[in-house]
């Protein structure tokens, strides 16, 4: 599973190669995006797996070779195919609706946001089993994340898998704080003086080297994840509570109100100063790491260690010009809380091999298996099951990205997104009302008034559509 060290032009050939392929298959047969109705190629027997291509080579290879044991081990069969997170969204939605759907579905982006509406349509299948054989090892947060109502059996079930799990992070340059004569000892801990260091580097390095580098890569586009992903982390930060714990909606509180409007017009104030992108408007789910690796910003923020993973077999960089840390106290001094994204596998409910897709998820989410997978995987995904973590690989110092990562998920500083409360908030995300308000100020040019405004009338309409009933 390890692959030999390459060159260095070679390394970053398989980057660029491992970033733009859009779909990729184990047996080597990329299928062509169609709108034709037939998407999948399951049949009973067989068993049809479409995962989320990684972001590494060493990712694909480990999601490979657990598919590869499981049919030494069991003598069944299994057919893998890997696509990029947005045509894997597609194509299963394509797929649902032409009545031919894989067995399993596990995407890192779009989908575990979908999961929610599919079940409350009863497109999810029941898998409850397979919870239940590790539910032991899993904390009460995890089980939540996947316990969904359905709209036809009008009740509420496990309708799919927790794998693992991701938080937000801060990447940076180190040898660019060099530059500016700084280092990572002198990031502020406190929320006001954290972000103005990343200005400050900013105007360091274009004065002092004439380049046109940006200190914040901070997404503010529609069409990235990465930009709710965000925006849902620095409401936390100033204590907006969306949905409250019972799932109820709290937009009609003023507070709830004047704290949008703070954290839009906060936000988008980078952008409006010159200290982000101008193209991050437009930005897709890639484009803030391409921005850090193409030293086009000095910071940005991602939900995984997707950014250190990629350059991991580039020691140098891995070790030393690239640094991971948290997000900094918030603006009261309390310490930070994260939002939990917890990635989920699925069996589509006609699917026509279920007892299989059972049978390899409950082998899959076993704690040699899952620990072996995710550090085969290269740390970039952390344990949801408490017998991987105990693990030293997630703690060892000699690694600073993943032992940094650690850090909030042991001393469990996290909370779900909202979906846990009230599935209907998968919708808010899905159409990325977050994207919307933002491009509105920068863009369009409104206030933060009136796109907050704008971002609750939404929000109230989704939830007066798709609450649940109970």
């Amino acid at each position: 599973m390890i692959t030999k060290k390459l060159p260095t032009n070679c390394r970053i050939i398989l980057l660029g190669l491992t970033l733009s392929l859009s779909v990729f298959s184990c047996t080597n047969n990329s299928e062509p995006d169609t709108s034709l109705p037939t998407e999948s190629s399951a049949k009973n027997g067989v068993l049809t797996l479409w995962w989320d291509k990684g972001f590494t080579l060493e990712e694909d290879e480990a999601i490979q070779q657990v598919v590869k044991q499981w049919q030494q081990e069991t003598g069944n069969k299994a057919e893998l195919s890997l696509f990029s997170a947005d045509e894997l969204s597609k194509k299963t939605q394509r797929a649902i609706r032409s009545g031919n759907p894989p067995d399993i579905v596990m995407s890192n982006n779009a989908d575990r946001i979908l999961n929610p509406s599919l079940a409350r349509e009863g497109k999810l299948a029941d898998v409850s089993e397979v919870v239940q054989s590790v539910k032991p090892f899993y904390s009460d947060t995890v089980l939540k994340s996947a316990y969904f109502y359905n709209k036809l059996t009008k009740k509420q079930s496990y309708y799919a898998v927790p794998l693992h799990q991701s938080i937000p992070y801060i990447f940076y340059w180190r040898d660019l704080l060099q530059e500016a004569g700084k280092s990572e000892k002198d990031i502020p801990k406190d929320w006001n003086g954290f972000w103005e260091f990343w200005k400050q580097i900013q105007d360091t390095l274009q004065t002092k080297n004439n380049q046109k580098i940006y200190g914040l890569g901070l997404p503010l586009s529609v069409g990235a994840g990465d930009t709710f992903e965000v925006f849902e982390q620095i409401l936390e930060a100033h204590d907006v509570q969306i949905v409250d714990e019972r799932g109820r909606l709290r937009t009609s509180d003023p507070k709830v109100r004047q704290g949008l409007i703070h954290c839009i017009a906060w936000y988008t104030k980078f952008y409006e100063q010159g200290y982000v992108p101008k193209d991050a408007v437009n930005w897709f789910n890639p484009d803030n790491n391409r921005s850090l690796f193409n030293r086009h910003v000095v910071m940005t923020a991602n939900n995984s260690l997707s950014i250190p993973a990629a350059v991991r077999r580039n020691s140098d960089v891995y070790f030393n010009k690239l640094g991971t840390i948290g997000y900094p106290n918030k603006p009261n001094g309390k310490p930070m809380r994260y939002v939990s994204l917890i990635t989920q596998a699925i069996i589509l409910t006609e699917s026509k091999n279920q007892r299989l897709a059972k049978d390899f998820l409950i082998y899959f989410i076993s704690p040699e298996i899952m620990g072996n997978y995710l550090k085969a995987a290269g740390g970039r995904f952390f344990p949801v099951h408490d017998l991987v973590w105990k693990d030293p690989f997630w703690t060892n110092k000699k690694d600073p990205h993943i032992s940094e990562g650690a850090k909030p998920l042991i001393m469990k500083q996290t909370r779900l997104l909202y979906i846990a409360q009230n599935s209907s908030y998968s919708k808010v995300l899905m159409k990325n009302v977050w994207g919307q308000a933002l491009r509105r100020v920068v863009i369009n040019r409104v206030s933060p008034e009136e796109a907050a405004d704008k971002a609750i009338q939404q929000i109230n309409e989704i939830f007066a559509e798709y609450s649940n009933p109970i």
